[in-house]
């Protein structure tokens, strides 16, 4: 799968293929002290500064019209210290590169999103998250981290070190500088058992407070004009591994969650008609599987359909009742939606400007196959999931500005002093941030 952002006449295009812009012009730095030396010369020609990493963003966070700055070349792991249970990466290291280095170390990150296509600094600069009782999100498990600020200097960080800016820089949206390497936590490889289960919706949702307590991992996905839900439970395992057979995973993860899903979409957005029935279908076609293997193998897998998404983080102990009034919403308004809802929780982080800072969250992602309008789905939904001071994931669609932000995150005003701290020039700014973070 090709997932790099692609650039055709100098214009760079994001994976969901609704955000392009045209930089001035494109760095691909081999070294912390190039990337350094873009930085000192875009603020010598009065330009704006951006890292991209893949792409994966459905947000403009990552366009610039100033210096693109590709990281392709600042991968691999720097060091892994056993004794401290850390290990050092550079920025622009894919995941997927990661977790496999690390599981042929006999280690893994504690907890991960649902693919591994992004950078490890696009993913924790947007919040990228997967599901978790106990585990946040990736940027959670970060332990330090380096980066060059606006005047070309390299900045350390870590709970000891400068740590106002560790508070914020975790998830720092670009915003505070450019991340050139990263510190996680990981721990010795452990294995986990997935369960994967149909479950009516009604039930979800009855049931939802005791799914959550009960396992190390729950998530589920509803599939709208249904009542059904698949439902997933990740738990630690003795073993032994169980991984899903070849045949029977190229069957479910390729032919039907990536072939024939892309066949629906395509009928779908031909003929909005035939969605209803294409998701009771859809939603019989997925049997009850459980299976046991390394927790990368379990967390995340492939998703070649193209789509675009939103993902509000709700307070979690207000899912149920938002969750509702989106299935209420959507029995309404003769909408046609395609694609499942997914819906996942983290626990409270200290993350100045993560979606899980300071409380218990719940997410609810919605996504449309890629070419099909999203705007009256996504406006409808954003209304529900602001209506429980839902706050937006950074690197999804979303409307919202700094005004509303400031409302729904505590410490917003500690992150834009910060920013105006370490770039009073705004030498990181983009149209995107401008409207977040005022």
């Amino acid at each position: 799968m090709d997932t790099t952002a692609s650039g055709k006449n100098g214009t760079w295009r994001n994976w969901g293929g609704n955000v392009s812009a045209r930089p001035a012009r494109e760095v691909t730095p081999a070294s912390v002290e190039e990337l350094a030396a873009a930085v000192r010369e875009a603020a010598e020609d009065g330009l704006t500064v951006k890292a991209v990493g893949t792409g994966h963003s459905f947000t403009s966070i990552a366009a610039t019209d100033g210096v693109l700055i590709r990281p392709q070349l600042l991968t691999g792991i720097r060091n892994i210290d056993r004794e401290a249970g850390t290990v050092t990466v550079e920025a622009g290291t894919p995941l997927k590169r990661l977790n496999m280095a690390l599981a042929r170390e006999g280690l893994s990150l504690t907890n991960m999103g649902d693919i591994m296509e992004q950078t490890v600094s696009g993913a924790t600069s947007t919040g990228t998250h997967g599901t978790g009782r106990e585990s946040g999100s990736i940027a959670a498990q970060i332990k330090g981290l380096e980066l060059v600020t606006a005047d070309g200097s390299v900045l350390t960080c870590s709970e000891k070190e400068n740590p106002e800016v560790f508070a914020a820089a975790r998830i720092g949206l670009g915003a505070l500088g450019i991340v050139t390497a990263i510190t996680f936590a990981v721990e010795p490889l452990f294995l986990l058992t997935a369960r994967e289960e149909p479950m009516p919706f009604d039930r979800v949702l009855a049931d939802f407070d005791e799914l959550w307590a009960e396992n190390e991992h729950f998530e589920f996905y509803w599939f709208p004009h249904t009542g059904s839900t698949n439902t997933k439970r990740n738990n630690r395992s003795a073993g032994p591994e169980r991984p899903v057979g070849q045949l029977t995973g190229w069957f479910e993860d390729e032919f039907l969650s990536n072939g024939v899903f892309q066949a629906a979409q395509l009928i779908g957005r031909a003929a909005p008609a035939a969605i209803p029935g294409i998701a009771r279908l859809s939603s019989k076609a997925l049997s009850a599987r459980t299976y046991t293997d390394i927790p990368y193998k379990v967390f995340t897998s492939p998703r070649r359909v193209r789509f675009v998404e939103m993902e509000y983080a709700v307070p979690r102990e207000a899912l149920v009742e938002t969750l509702r009034e989106l299935k209420a919403m959507v029995e309404r308004s003769g909408l046609r939606i395609s694609f499942p809802v997914e819906v996942r929780t983290a626990p409270a982080d200290d993350i100045t400007l993560s979606t899980a800072s300071d409380r218990d969250s719940a997410y609810i992602a919605v996504h449309m196959f890629r070419g099909t309008p999203y705007q009256a789905y996504f406006t409808a939904a954003e209304r529900i999931f602001t209506a429980h001071e839902g706050r937006p994931h950074w690197g999804k669609v979303h409307t919202r500005d700094s005004e509303y932000l400031a409302g729904v995150y505590p410490r917003f005003r500690e992150f834009t002093a910060l920013r105006d701290r370490l770039d009073p020039e705004r030498r990181f700014q983009n149209d995107y941030l401008r409207r977040v973070l005022g």
